[in-house]
């Protein structure tokens, strides 16, 4: 069966997918969208995703949107990247993905996104100040919980990891600092460290090249 991955490597959503399925061992074919040319909201890609956003996972008959459905997918195919597959271990992951898609990625990525790809003067400083508050709340959460244990869920790398981390993994500004959070730091490089990790950048295309 052949597995597409809809994506572009500036998405930290589609990062979260890619990952998931790299680290969970997986083989997959990634399949840019010129997302900033407007190919999300072409109709071809509306026809497989109405939403009009990456990741789109194909799967043999199988279409699956949003990073963290994916995620829940990888986790049922594989069993892996969910600790000890428990009932509880798997609510406790779900309840990671949603703190990540409200309150970590859903500033970063929009916070990112106006700071990195729009031309500085259409810039609004005020919704800039507004998500850089917003993630340094949501930052410091993680930053207690990783203060106490090497993993979000668990004792090895899960999907909740993945979920928080997506984003942090950028290096174009959008005012988060790893040396602001040493705890962070240190849980982003046991990430790296995960046999098979890669950056995004290697996993999927740019959109905008170095």
């Amino acid at each position: 069966m052949t597995i597409t991955l809809h994506c572009f490597g500036e998405s930290g959503n589609a990062y979260k997918a890619a990952l998931a399925l790299t680290l969970a061992g997986i083989d997959w074919t990634p399949r840019h969208v010129d997302f900033f040319n407007g190919a999300a909201r072409s109709p071809e890609f509306r026809a497989l995703n109405p939403m009009g956003e990456v990741p789109v996972l194909e799967a043999g008959d199988l279409v699956l949107t949003q990073s963290g459905v994916i995620q829940d997918w990888v986790m049922d195919e594989t069993g892996r990247l969910c600790g000890d597959g428990s009932k509880t271990t798997r609510r406790e992951i779900l309840r990671w993905t949603i703190f990540d898609n409200q309150k970590v990625s859903g500033q970063a990525g929009p916070l990112r996104f106006l700071m990195n790809f729009l031309p500085e003067d259409k810039r609004p400083p005020e919704a800039i100040a507004y998500l850089a508050g917003r993630l340094k709340a949501a930052l410091q959460v993680l930053e207690g919980e990783l203060a106490t244990r090497d993993w979000l869920v668990g004792d090895s790398l899960t999907c909740a990891d993945i979920s928080c981390a997506g984003y942090l993994f950028y290096d174009e500004p959008f005012t988060f600092d790893r040396a602001d959070y040493p705890a962070i730091s240190a849980w982003l490089d046991r990430i790296a460290a995960t046999p098979g990790w890669k950056h995004p950048y290697e996993l999927m295309t740019r959109a905008f090249p170095a």
